[in-house]
C-alpha cells in the first residue's frame, strides 16, 4: 500500500529534478516567481509518479523530466494572453507561407502572404506579435515545433545512456543550426536577438535604443522567429 508519507518522500527526493527543469526553462514573462514554476513542476512530478511504467525500462528521471517540463509549459500557456483565435491565425499563416514557398520556390514576402491570406499589414503585424508572445514562453518550442506539443520520445527508449546520447546529439545539432541561422539575419536583427536573449533587456529598453515603439520591437522579434524557423527548416531538408 502506498502511503501519503511515502509520496511526500518521493517528491522531496526528486525536488532537485524539478529545480533543474525550472532552471533550464527560458520563461521571460514576469507573471511568475521561481516558486510558482516549481509548484507547477511538482504537479508534473506527481503526475509522473502516478503514470510511470517500470515495465518499459525507461529511467524515471528522464521520463519525469519531460512530464515536469510539460506541466510547467502547459500551465504557462493556459494563462497566456494568446487567444485560441490568434493561434488559429498563426497556423493559417504558416500554412499559407508553406504553400507559397512550394509554389514560388522561394521565401514569400509580406505582401504575397497578405494576399494569400486576404489580410492587411496590420493583421500580419498581429500574427508576428503572436509569434513574439509564444517565444517569450519558450523559444525552443516555437523554433523546433509546429504545434507546440512535446513528443515524449523517452517512452520509446529503453536505457539511460541512449536517452542522454540522443538528447546530446539533438541539442548539439540544434545549436549548430541556430548559430548558422542567426548569421543569416541582418545586423539589426542579430543585435535585437542578442539584447533579448543574451543581455536580457526588456522590450521597452530595446525600443528606447532604436527609437521605436514597443509593439514594433515585438513585431520585429516575431518576424525574426519566423525567419529562423524557415532557415532551419531549409537546413533540415538539406
Amino acid at each position: 500500500m502506498y502511503y501519503e508519507t511515502d509520496r511526500e518522500q518521493e517528491i522531496l527526493k526528486y525536488l532537485p529534478l524539478v529545480e533543474k527543469v525550472v532552471n533550464g526553462l527560458d520563461i521571460k514573462r514576469s507573471d511568475y516567481e521561481r516558486s510558482d514554476l516549481i509548484n507547477m513542476g511538482v504537479i508534473g512530478l506527481m503526475d509522473a509518479l502516478n503514470k510511470f511504467d517500470k515495465s518499459k525500462k525507461v529511467p524515471f528521471e528522464g521520463y519525469a523530466y519531460i512530464r515536469i517540463k510539460g506541466a510547467i509549459i502547459d500551465e504557462v500557456r493556459k494563462t497566456s494572453k494568446v487567444s485560441r483565435s490568434r493561434i488559429t491565425n498563426l497556423n493559417n499563416f504558416y500554412k499559407a507561407k508553406d504553400k507559397l514557398e512550394k509554389t514560388l520556390m522561394r521565401t514569400p514576402n509580406d505582401k504575397e502572404i497578405c494576399a494569400e491570406l486576404g489580410i492587411g499589414e496590420k493583421e500580419l503585424a498581429k500574427i508576428h506579435e503572436t509569434v513574439h508572445q509564444l517565444a517569450s514562453v519558450s523559444l525552443e518550442d516555437v523554433l523546433f515545433s509546429e504545434d507546440g506539443h512535446d513528443v515524449e520520445v523517452l517512452d520509446m527508449l529503453e536505457d539511460k545512456t541512449a536517452v542522454n546520447s540522443e538528447e546530446l546529439l539533438l541539442d548539439t545539432e540544434r545549436k549548430q543550426l541556430l548559430a548558422v541561422a542567426v548569421k543569416r539575419l541582418d545586423e539589426r536583427e542579430q543585435q535585437i536577438l542578442n539584447m533579448l536573449y543574451v543581455d536580457e533587456l526588456s522590450l521597452k529598453e530595446i525600443a528606447f535604443v532604436y527609437d521605436l515603439s514597443v509593439p514594433r520591437i515585438s513585431q520585429i522579434h516575431g518576424k525574426m522567429i519566423v525567419k529562423l524557423k524557415s532557415y532551419m527548416k531549409e537546413a533540415y531538408n538539406d
